[in-house]
């Protein structure tokens, strides 16, 4: 507890405060002056704090907690990404062919039929084939990402504009699927085989991202969040296209940005991404570098100790996974965070002897590296986290890919032993590990209180006829919420200015209706957001 110098700009009074920190864990109520906490009480402490201007919230008995964060967000390449005709509805292939036939009659002549969210279980194990489709489509060109992000249906058409006919050579692990003959199936997996056509397809105007990206941050706001660790930065003009919107007025959630570094670049590719760090506004900042160690299970890409059921994922997506860790290597030496996509056991191991071979350099710079999304890894590569200081950042919504009997083609691919191994957060947060949580938008909606719900529940909230995916694997509500907010922030090296309420820090704060930690999580994963508060900013406020 403390008293601010001067009166504060808003104080929060009627609350549950939930601060996270060790010396003063529960309060009643907070002031807010200059986007900074300025103190931390109880009711009683609120009239020294108001002014003459000091705007008071009662927040009737909601639980305050530190900002709310997505730790695994593409908000800015997202509202690309999720463009068009939405199919995470769909979930057999006759439901494909109908949703997809309506869409493809209101199509004006040569317009583009473009979707996303498309589920590999639609197919029911058969390959992923634009055959399937065809006749659904009309003639229509389409262009469909599959929900995992990593791969997509493109139709005859559509191949046809980009001059796409047959298989192709890439630097990073991509593929052109063909059939026997050499023909096109139309399933593109990984980026560099979906870049193919990204020339031909419909893109929508810079005035039009703005406005899309704006309503999907006011949308993440209302749902809690404050922040998000951006995983891209696909386009050049991010940084310009953030500066411009800032102009205009605040940024209601707060975004960390990490470029994509990829097979082949070369030491003046490595330096620009250095360079690229001294980027920020006031509420987003480039702070990091991401790569990918592997693709996905579904698709075949992730890099796994042993094949999966058809023979596939023993291949990195480096090519030389000796490359990769130079130049982890060479950005570590600058002081350059890491974030790696590692979803198979081969690849976190990998990631995990990177970051082991930099030996003294690691001194002082615990959780400046971190690994996304660890799908299935053994119990002996678990401790290796705490010990080497990497952070683990985790989707506990993915789970919904996955079924509790391994009839889904996850599992299936990677068979029942390393199924059994799926998302294993508890065993890392028992560990010792830093755990991160977040969605992966538009991979799974970005809803925090989905995230934090699923993280104690291992099915969506509000299933309850669903069973968990390895339940044993599920999140107490504290150890939920600091993945959102303590351990959030010690992965970004944000810990001395965010993830606790206390004064000094960033006034980022989210009041939620009910206590995520003690409240039914299925209650939570719908309760109402009484207030978001991004840098003293009221960005949310429930109606009254």
């Amino acid at each position: 507890m403390s008293a601010p110098l001067t009166v504060a700009d808003i104080v929060l009074t009627g609350a549950q405060v939930r601060t996270l920190d060790p010396a003063c864990p529960t309060a009643e109520a907070v002031a807010v002056k200059d986007g900074r906490i300025a103190a931390v009480g109880t009711e009683r402490d609120v009239r020294d704090w108001r002014g003459a201007g000091t705007e008071v919230i009662d927040l009737a008995g909601a639980t305050l907690t530190p900002g709310l964060v997505d730790g695994h967000s593409h908000p800015v390449w997202g509202v690309e990404m999720a463009t068009g005709l939405g199919l995470s509805d769909c979930r057999d292939l006759d439901g494909l062919c109908t949703a997809l036939a309506a869409a493809a009659r209101a199509l004006r002549p040569g317009e583009w039929l473009t979707a996303w969210g498309l589920d590999h279980n639609v197919f029911a194990g058969a390959p992923v084939h634009r055959d399937l489709i065809e006749d659904a489509l009309g003639g229509a060109p389409a262009f469909i990402r599959l929900y995992d992000g990593h791969s997509a249906l493109a139709s005859g058409r559509a191949l046809e504009a980009a001059g796409v006919d047959g298989p192709r050579e890439f630097v990073q692990r991509a593929s052109v699927v063909c059939d026997a003959d050499g023909r096109p199936t139309g399933h593109l997996v990984e980026h560099a085989a979906m870049n193919l056509l990204m020339s031909v397809l419909p893109r929508p105007t810079t005035a039009d991202r703005r406005a899309r990206l704006l309503g999907l941050l006011g949308e993440m706001a209302a749902g809690g969040l404050t922040g998000a660790h951006v995983m891209d930065m696909e386009n050049d003009d991010v940084p310009e296209l953030l500066a411009a919107i800032e102009a205009d007025g605040e940024l209601p959630v707060r975004l960390r940005l990490a470029p994509w570094c990829m097979p082949g670049i070369d030491k003046a590719g490595l330096d620009h991404l250095i360079e690229l760090q001294r980027l920020a506004g006031r509420h987003w900042r480039v702070g990091g570098v991401k790569f990918f160690m592997d693709g996905t299970i579904e698709g075949g890409t992730a890099w796994l100790e042993h094949a999966d059921c058809h023979g596939q994922g023993t291949d990195a997506f480096w090519p030389d996974p000796a490359a990769y860790t130079h130049a982890v290597h060479h950005l570590a030496r600058a002081g350059v965070r890491t974030a790696t996509h590692a979803i198979g056991d081969a690849a976190v191991r990998h990631v995990l002897d990177t970051v082991e071979l930099l030996g003294d350099d690691r001194i002082g710079a615990r959780y400046r590296h971190r690994i996304e999304h660890i799908e299935t890894v053994p119990g002996a590569q678990l401790t290796r986290f705490a010990r080497l200081g990497v952070a683990a950042s985790m989707q506990p919504t993915h789970t919904a890919y996955t079924r509790a009997d391994h009839t889904d083609a996850w599992s299936q691919r990677v068979g029942e032993e390393r199924a059994a191994r799926a998302w294993r957060c508890r065993d890392l947060r028992d560990a010792g590990a830093v755990l991160v949580l977040g969605s992966d938008w538009p991979i799974a909606h970005h809803d925090p209180r989905q995230v934090l719900a699923t993280a104690r529940l291992r099915r969506p909230a509000g299933e309850p006829g669903i069973a968990p995916v390895t339940p044993d694997q599920a999140l107490t509500g504290l150890m939920a919420l600091e993945g959102c907010t303590s351990h959030a922030a010690l992965a970004a090296g944000e810990e001395s200015a965010a993830g606790r309420i206390t004064p000094g820090f960033r006034a980022d704060l989210t009041a939620l209706a009910v206590d995520p930690v003690t409240a039914p999580a299925d209650e939570l994963g719908t309760a109402p957001v009484r207030l978001t508060m991004t840098g003293g900013h009221v960005v949310h406020r429930e109606a009254s």
